[in-house]
């Protein structure tokens, strides 16, 4: 099925929470999707829509230093393995140099291997960061520089 990439909406981040079990399973992260991100850095914060509903989404927004950073990246269990978390990163890395980056950024938890071998596989450096979200809680910081060549 076709989807198409473009900015999200908070009526889209509604939609995706409503469906959150379809992207995360049994994590819960839906305190992690945060309305605010969406109002304020719309522009980096992107959905695609198929004729059956969102497939996959990407939070992200650019700092001022220069640095685009990815707060959320997901796909629908039915979309997984289709090339499509490549193509939200890919679609994140244009508009996010649009606005002056120079280099990307995310971070995720020591346990989670699906999301270090995905950055991995993007060109991402990863890095073991002590203490990253409070004391005792260490965390795996990815960085590339820009452009992201997507193959």
């Amino acid at each position: 099925m076709r989807t198409h990439i473009a900015t999200a909406g908070t009526a889209d981040l509604h939609q995706v929470l409503a469906d959150h079990h379809r992207y995360w399973g049994e994590r819960d992260l839906r305190s992690l999707h945060l309305t605010a991100l969406v109002q304020e850095f719309g522009e980096t914060c992107l959905v695609a829509r198929a004729e059956d509903g969102i497939h996959g989404y990407l939070i992200g927004f650019v700092t001022p230093t220069g640095t685009g950073y990815v707060h959320l990246i997901a796909t629908r269990d039915d979309a997984r393995g289709t090339g499509l978390g490549r193509r939200l990163y890919s679609a994140f890395a244009d508009a996010a140099q649009r606005r002056g980056a120079l280099r990307l950024k995310a971070i995720t938890s020591l346990g989670n291997t699906g999301s270090i071998a995905f950055h991995r596989r993007l060109g991402f450096d990863a890095k073991t960061v002590d203490d990253y979200d409070g004391p005792g809680r260490s965390m795996v910081v990815f960085q590339r520089t820009l452009p992201l060549d997507a193959e």
